[in-house]
């Protein structure tokens, strides 16, 4: 078990590709969306993975969060189960500083969303912001993938 404090951003160009120290690709679905709980299955690479976050703070920064690994095989299956909305995105890991920067750009019916992800030690903890760094969407539920998957990003007004 682990709690979990993170800062989402948009991100405004490409640049960040060029300073990527890896990326993979992540096919991911949800077989519980409740407010209070998600529970997400996830095959990242050849891994599959299962986990639970709990509800977020009011200021969205941090929650709850238990992962543990299981077989490809199992994931593949529990993706079936799965309620409707698959995530399928590839992830790049940007080191900066002392972070590292997920960026998720995300396909299918959440074409042309690119988010950017950093987790801290503490609330207050300073982080470097790169240049392609946009807008703060911390907390904005919206760009929870849990509601990517259920409202996606193509039918935002």
């Amino acid at each position: 078990m682990t709690v979990e404090i993170e800062r989402k951003f948009f991100v405004t160009s490409n640049d960040f590709k060029k300073e990527a120290s890896k990326s993979y690709t992540i096919k991911q679905g949800f077989l519980n969306r409740h407010e209070d709980r998600t529970v997400r299955v996830r095959i990242k690479k050849n891994k599959g993975f299962l986990t639970v976050k709990g509800k977020s703070s009011d200021d969205g920064l941090v929650r709850f969060e238990w992962e543990t690994e299981i077989l490809i095989d199992e994931a593949e299956q529990l993706l079936k189960l799965c309620e409707n909305g698959i995530i399928d995105k590839i992830r790049y890991e940007i080191h900066i500083g002392n972070h590292i920067f997920e960026v998720d750009e995300f396909f299918g019916d959440n074409e042309g969303l690119i988010i950017a992800e950093v987790e801290l030690m503490s609330k207050e903890e300073h982080f470097d912001k790169p240049n392609w760094l946009g807008k703060e969407v911390t907390g904005d539920i919206r760009y929870y993938n849990s509601q990517l998957s259920k409202q996606p990003y193509k039918y935002w007004k």
